[in-house]
């Protein structure tokens, strides 16, 4: 939410003094944020429906949160303003197609956080949830530091670097990245499907009657009570970084491998497909490097120019998809 920078300076009742284990703010040395334009983003939500939390959920008299509705969170970050969730509330999102957990994080999550003029970043928090049928969500794990000490306030400032797999991490404009290789292994959990977000407010109270606690039980604080039109989580929008093709899950039935891996210079992809494959090789952070078509059911791949690390090969036919971890030495 937006307030005049002096009028924040005012009620600013935490600095950043110490730095914590997580990743830096935006626009720093360290930092994950995703910006908006970033040319990793493959699309942006397409439908949202939001369950209104209380401006005060200590204090439901003074009914819930108004601003914006379920088409703000649509389409990309700051075009179409935000949906404010109130206390607890909840937004559920789709896309055009499901996402796939492939080299490094995999969607990432916008608010309207702001840098105080005073310094620190004015940060609202949510938790991230996500499901491959519509019906049982799973929770990323999440982790807050921020001292507990003392009151919070409704103008308080957060320090990136104590907060870890929670939304709003990021001020406005930059979007708050998660890798679903972190929910691998769940039961019920289709990591390569992924059909529906949910994003739920955080509560930032230390009354154990409505508190947020993370993955090690610990209270996460953010600016609380906010009881006016804006209040919790100010959703703007949610991007994939990694979208199956419409209609296509990823795969890793495929019949391809590769080898040698780890490889020198150059890498040979044996297949059994009929149809024709493309491939494409992405760094870590899922830039693309190098991209084509096999042009054989055994073919050699010249990598020779790159750089020693570890590299994704990602194979694509009509009707699969497959991603490859492999290690150039």
């Amino acid at each position: 939410m937006r307030f005049a920078l002096s009028f924040l300076i005012v009620f600013t009742t935490l600095s950043l003094n110490a730095q914590g284990p997580y990743a830096a703010a935006a626009n720093t040395n360290g930092t994950t944020a995703i910006h908006k334009d970033s040319s990793i983003l493959v699309g942006w939500a397409k439908s949202c429906t939001i369950a209104r939390g209380y401006l005060d959920i200590a204090n439901p008299s003074k009914g819930y949160a108004t601003v914006g509705d379920s088409s703000s969170a649509l389409g990309k970050a700051l075009s179409n303003g935000v949906v404010s969730l109130g206390d607890g509330g909840t937004a559920t999102l789709t896309f055009d197609a499901t996402l796939y957990n492939g080299p490094g994080y995999d969607f990432a999550v916008f608010e309207n956080g702001f840098t105080a003029v005073g310094g620190g970043d004015y940060l609202e928090l949510a938790f991230v949830e996500v499901s491959s049928d519509g019906q049982k969500f799973f929770r990323f794990p999440a982790h807050s530091l921020t001292d507990t000490a003392q009151s919070f306030g409704s103008f308080g400032i957060l320090d990136p670097t104590e907060i870890n797999n929670l939304a709003g991490k990021y001020y406005l404009g930059y979007g708050t990245p998660f890798d679903l290789e972190e929910m691998k292994g769940i039961q019920g959990l289709d990591v390569d499907a992924i059909s529906h977000l949910r994003i739920v407010d955080v509560v930032g109270t230390k009354n154990s009657a409505y508190a947020a606690y993370d993955t090690a039980s610990r209270v996460i604080l953010d600016p609380y009570p906010t009881a006016f039109p804006s209040g919790g989580f100010d959703l703007d929008a949610v991007a994939a970084i990694h979208m199956n093709p419409l209609g296509i899950k990823e795969k890793q039935t495929l019949k391809a491998h590769v080898f040698p891996n780890p490889f020198r210079d150059r890498l040979i992809v044996q297949h059994r497909e009929s149809c024709k494959i493309s491939y494409q090789l992405l760094s870590t952070s899922a830039k693309k490097l190098k991209q084509g078509f096999l042009e054989a059911a055994k073919a050699t791949l010249d990598f020779s120019s790159l750089s020693e690390g570890v590299y994704f090969l990602r194979l694509n036919s009509a009707s699969a998809v497959r991603t490859i971890k492999v290690l150039k030495q």
